[in-house]
This record gives structure tokens, sequence and C-alpha cells, in this order.
């Protein structure tokens, strides 16, 4: 009981940070998720962990996810990480000795889907902000089909989600995050022979994510068709839209980039956060990878943020009264929240 209620805390203080990420966020298809049984969200994974905040928190269902083994390295983040549902995948490159952990894994994803809960797992295999979908890895086909094979009765419905950002690792930015038609594993595995059903199953899954996602084709012409996009200052979160460009090679003419006429408005907000700044710009160098840029920024700035205004706050408290500190803090969220929902969202340079 208590696990539950830290999870649907955390969960809607998260609800409400992301506003303050995002100028605006999309979210699609929630009819689609069944409200009782077995579910695997098939998603693609364009910006490290900001995915699965953004598709749990979205989400009317309890979520377990799969996530990268590396993020679980520190025992205190380990533990923050496992009371919230978080669990370790192992990959090629984290060891091959490392990949027999996994089969305990699969063995609690077996029992996660037997209790009728849920499972969020991202396919590609790993994060790319590549506006593509990548071939898909077997690893949740096993999970899917190794239950049904452990568990005859059991019905697994597999969802696969898209979420698409404007821009990552640029502030604001605006997401779309739509959940897909769900696909019967059972039917398939039954069906099926091993193999055939994994392909089957991948493809469905594959299929459904190129239309739920931006997705241009991994060939030659990608750089050139992104190009033409970014150019086009198009609106990434409107996908079908962006697909139907893509897919007739037609785009619209090149415009200029939005001017941010309300930058004074930012700079304001930085003298204000100077302190939370100065800590993200240390932590800012030990990022090696850009998926995880939006990551860390969220997570440092919004624990850094908080805990300084509440600071600043209280001393102003102390130097002048409550009123004041009150005003204070409440004037900071909300110049914040301001900013992030009316600054110009553009593409790429």
């Amino acid at each position: 009981m208590l696990k539950k209620i830290w999870y649907q805390s955390v969960k809607l203080f998260l609800k409400i940070s992301l506003h303050f990420y995002a100028q605006k966020i999309i979210i699609t298809g929630r009819e689609n998720i069944p409200k009782k049984g077995a579910i695997l969200f098939a998603v693609n994974h364009p910006n490290a962990l900001m995915d699965p905040l953004f598709v749990t928190t979205f989400n009317p269902r309890e979520n377990h996810f799969l996530v990268r083994a590396d993020v679980f390295k520190k025992p205190l983040i380990r533990k923050f990480l496992a009371s919230l549902n978080l669990m370790p995948i192992f990959r090629i490159r984290d060891g091959i000795k490392q990949l027999s952990n996994n089969d305990e894994v699969f063995e609690k994803c077996f029992k996660i889907l037997k209790k009728q809960q849920t499972l969020i797992i991202f396919p590609q295999g790993g994060h790319s902000r590549k506006r593509t979908i990548q071939p898909l890895s077997k690893g949740f086909t096993r999970i899917v089909f190794g239950a049904l094979e452990r568990f005859p009765e059991l019905e697994i419905t597999v969802i696969p989600v898209g979420i698409t950002y404007q821009n990552s690792s640029v502030y604001p930015s605006k997401v779309c995050v739509q959940f897909g038609e769900v696909i019967d594993s059972k039917q398939i595995f039954l069906e099926n022979p091993a193999a055939k059903a994994s392909l089957i199953l991948k493809e469905k899954v594959s299929n459904q994510l190129k239309k739920l996602t931006v997705h241009i084709p991994d060939d030659e012409k990608y750089e050139s068709t992104l190009s033409k996009l970014n150019a086009a200052n198009v609106d990434f979160t409107n996908v079908d839209l962006v697909n139907k460009f893509i897919a007739t090679n037609t785009f619209p003419k090149a415009q200029k980039k939005q001017i941010n006429l309300l930058r004074p408005l930012y700079y304001l907000i930085l003298i204000n956060s100077i302190l939370p700044y100065l800590i993200w710009k240390r932590f800012s160098k030990n990022i090696k990878e850009i998926e995880f840029v939006d990551t860390m920024k969220f997570s440092v700035n919004l624990l850094s943020c908080l805990f300084f205004y509440s600071l600043q706050a209280l001393i102003l408290s102390v130097l002048f009264d409550i009123k004041t500190g009150f005003f204070y803090f409440l004037f900071s969220i909300l110049l914040v929240f301001f900013y992030t929902k009316t600054a110009p969202t553009n593409t790429e340079d």
C-alpha cells in the first residue's frame, strides 16, 4: 500500500513537472489502453529517460519498465529507481558475462504479466535522436511469448507507443505521445511457429511505430529529407502531416526560425536561478551521450530550482516577512511556467 502511494505521488509530481519542461504535450490513443489485463507497451526511444517519464505519467495504468543497466550503477539511484518499478536490462556493450542476468529479469517480467500488470519496453535496443524507426530487437518478443508459454491461460495485449519531440535538448520543446492499436499477441503465438511468430509481432509493432512517430527511412536521402523539414520549421509533433511530407517527397518552403521575443524574460529566470544553472553546467560536462542531455537537465534543474527557490524564499521571509517569501517563491515558479508555455519552439538548426 505504501509503495503504491509513493508511486502515485511521484507520478503526480513528475506529471506536473513535465509541464515546466514542454510547451505543449499532446497525448492521443489513451482510449486504446485496457483498464485491466497484462499489457506490454513497445515504445520508440529518442530521448533517454524522458521517454518513460512521458509514457507513464500520462498513462492510466501503473507501469514497470526495463531500462539500460548502466543507469543503476550507484546504490542510492538503484534503490530509488527500483521503488518506481524500474528494472535493469543488460546489453552486449555491458559485457557478455552480464547478459546472463537478463534471465532473472525475464523471469520477473513473466511474473509481472502473470499478475495482469504492465511493462514498458524499448524494442529498438537503444536510444537515438535519429528520426527513424530502426529494426527491432527480439527481446520483447521473448518476454511476450515466454510468458504465454509459461502461462497458457494468459492474455497479453501489445500496444506500440510513438513519442516525438519537436527538438530534443532545446528548452522548451513540444512532445507528442501516441498510443497505438492493440495487438493480440496470443493469436500470433498460437497460429505460428516460434520464429515466424517473433517476426510477425516485430513487423506489426514496427509498422505502427512508423506511423505513430515521425519516420524518415534510414537511407541515402535521410539527411536531405531532415534538412528540408528543419528548413521549413515544421511542427514535428503533427506526426501525420510530417509523415505525409516524407511519403510524398513534397516539403513546405523554407521558413525563418521564430524570433524569441521573450529572451529578456529568459535572462531574468537565469539570474534568479544562477546557482541551479551553475550546478547544471557542472553536471553537463560529464554527459557523454546527447540523448541524456534532456534527462539530466530536467532532473538537475527540477530539484535544484525547487531547493534554491525555497531557500531564497526562506531568506526573504527572515529578512522581511513570510508573505514576501511566499510571493517570491510563487512568482519564481509562475515565471518559469509562463516562459515554458509561451516561448517559441523551433526545429533543429
